[in-house]
């Protein structure tokens, strides 16, 4: 008997469809337990409607754009790539709209989960409101995602500003240039895709190198190539003011270049503002207080089984951390729905973050996992390190995609992968063989006995195998196979006669 929806007790009511809510709904009414979703926006959470999904459209029609400026390369005439910014606009979210059905309500609701729309808030531990009806569930989840931080700059909300939760739908006319506020992954991303689509693109970062979680190297390597590109890259700026004067937006900055004592003023003016400094945890409606579950500046604390304060309370998704992907977030989930499931909590599952990769979309990718050399160090862990360019690849050369390198960090005296670091054409698909090998403790020179298919880019795992096996070529252990190979062919018998007498000669004066 079916019972009628938004009354009775639910197994679980799930706060977000972002993916973490999507994934825990969709595995939770699976198994057959009773589900409500509520959403207060839109189904798909931010990876759909704001993040990795127009992003990647956008940054894949910059990247045509880019080939067919370059087009020489290919043996081709160069032209001038012709388009409308737009028509290029227009494409991504005619590719978003391709994969929204996988996300919408009719879709979840056909799978059995009652879905429901509105701010959400807790009243007790058990209850809940959503556009004045009182959900009543066993277990919750809260999935609410997060939301694109506003620095605290004198005049920045006097200003108008794009976030990543706009600028996909609302930037409707190409500008003609543009401050970028963060030089994170997004920042980054879409600077370089903004500048190919021809926007005069100035980024500000308040630290002294953009994408801050990677490397010196990394980050220094892809700031020279962003500027040669054309964006303007200002590192150690501190944003003092932000003003509107003759339609146009002033930034005034204080920029301390490195190694400099003071900092300098400077002011940058553009037509538009895309803010990408950092995320805001969306606690703020949902009235934990009344569920009893802890909650700080950054977002819902949970323990190792993703649980809050309140054991029948999870979190997942941004709204938790450590790391805010879409890969995390799907993970997170599946712990939760198996978690749900046990009745002791000896039979629950942990999160683990041990093996956690992440790439910034980048020309060429940037794709990470496990330790890089900064960490390493601040760590006091001692490593070895192999460095292979990526023009190593025969495939990568007939590509014309030889830009890059990988870094792979491997315990000292050893072959344990302990973190690796990829800057390539590729990367965040390159970057699973590894995160396979660190997951089931395969070393590198396992990697290199794998057959890879020729030509490839695959073929990167091998070469970096090889690396390391010829590191362990020391001299000694050269001159101990030069004397096997000596003896080897001495005992043949098929030495020359030449050889033959020299040998019969010695062994002769030995007796």
């Amino acid at each position: 008997m079916q019972e009628t929806k938004g009354f009775g007790l639910y197994n679980v009511v799930i706060i977000g469809a972002g993916t973490a809510g999507l994934v825990t709904a969709a595995g939770t009414a699976g198994l057959g337990g009773r589900v409500a979703l509520i959403e207060r926006n839109k189904m798909g959470g931010d990876c759909l409607n704001y993040g990795c999904v127009p992003s990647k459209a956008l940054i894949a029609s910059a990247r045509l754009i880019d080939s067919i400026r370059h087009a020489s390369k290919w043996g081709l005439d160069e032209q001038a790539p012709r388009f409308k910014f737009e028509a290029v606009f227009e494409s991504m979210r005619s590719r978003r709209a391709v994969i929204a059905p996988h996300d919408s309500a009719e879709r979840f609701e056909s799978l059995g989960v009652d879905v429901f729309f509105g701010d959400a808030s807790f009243v007790s531990p058990h209850e809940i409101i959503v556009d004045g009806q009182t959900l009543r569930a066993k277990t919750f989840v809260i999935a609410a995602g997060s939301r694109a931080g506003i620095p605290p700059i004198e005049g920045i909300r006097d200003v108008p500003f794009f976030t990543n939760e706009t600028v996909f739908d609302e930037l409707r006319k190409k500008p003609e240039s543009m401050i970028v506020l963060g030089g994170g992954p997004i920042g980054c991303e879409l600077s370089q895709a903004m500048s190919r689509l021809g926007v005069k693109v100035t980024v500000i970062e308040v630290l002294d190198q953009i994408l801050p979680k990677e490397d010196r190297e990394v980050a220094d390597w892809m700031e020279t190539l962003l500027e040669a590109e054309g964006i303007r890259v200002l590192r150690s700026s501190r944003a003092t003011r932000a003003s509107m004067r003759d339609s146009k937006i002033h930034f005034d900055l204080i920029r301390t270049p490195r190694g400099a004592r003071e900092g300098e003023p400077t002011q940058v003016v553009a037509d538009t503002l895309l803010i990408s400094a950092g995320r805001v945890p969306n606690v703020e409606k949902l009235n934990l207080e009344a569920a009893g579950v802890t909650v700080s500046p950054r977002g819902i604390a949970v323990n190792a089984y993703l649980q809050t304060s309140q054991p029948h309370i999870y979190a997942a998704g941004d709204i938790v951390g450590p790391y805010q992907f879409t890969h995390i977030a799907d993970a997170q989930a599946r712990v939760v729905v198996r978690n749900i499931l046990m009745p002791f909590q000896m039979l629950r599952q942990r999160m683990d973050y041990s093996v956690v990769p992440w790439c910034t979309y980048t020309a060429p990718e940037i794709a990470h996992v496990g330790l890089n050399e900064t960490e390493a160090g601040q760590q006091n862990i001692s490593y070895d390190l192999i460095c292979v360019r990526i023009d190593e690849l025969d495939r990568a050369v007939v590509e014309r995609e030889e830009l890059g390198f990988v870094k792979v960090l491997t315990a000292k005296g050893t072959d344990k992968i302990l973190g690796v670091t990829m800057v390539a054409a590729h990367a965040g698909d390159l970057l699973h063989e590894f995160v396979l090998a660190m997951k089931h403790r395969i070393g590198v020179s396992q990697l290199a006995t794998t057959i890879h298919a020729y030509p490839t880019f695959a073929e990167l795992g091998r070469k970096v195998g090889d690396h390391y096996n010829k590191k362990r070529l020391t001299p000694f252990v050269k001159k101990v196979f030069a004397w096997l190979y000596q003896h080897s062919r001495a005992a043949s018998g098929l030495a020359s006669p030449h050889v033959r007498n020299k040998q019969n000669a010695m062994s002769g004066e030995s007796e």
